[in-house]
């Protein structure tokens, strides 16, 4: 099989196995940019640092986090119209009553 691995599978994880890397070949050749040496290759070809494994779990724990805020923002406001409508009818009701007694004493 001559199927070339890619950058997420690579067909080898061993970094003495791989490629030694070099500079793009769509760069000029007096760009700035020096070619790329293999005495670091080997480092930044070694398994993802231990902060990049956690990226995923960063996101998703702020993305939780503006989630609850969401909610919460969401079920404050669901308790704010909740009172205003018994607040309005608390009044009603004691308008009623109100009514009521004037007309008992009226009468």
């Amino acid at each position: 099989m001559n199927a070339r691995g890619t950058i997420d599978r690579p067909l080898t994880h061993d970094p003495q196995k791989l490629a030694p890397m070099t500079s793009s070949t769509s760069e000029p050749a007096g760009s700035a940019t020096p070619d790329v040496s293999t005495i670091g290759a080997n480092a930044s070809r070694q398994n993802r640092t231990r902060e990049m494994q956690l990226i995923p779990e960063a996101l998703a724990r702020a993305h939780m986090h503006d989630r609850m805020r969401e909610a919460d923002a969401e079920r404050q406001a669901a308790r704010l119209v909740a009172a205003r409508r018994m607040q309005r009818r608390a009044e009603r009701v004691s308008l009623r009553a109100r009514r009521a007694l004037a007309m008992a004493v009226m009468h």
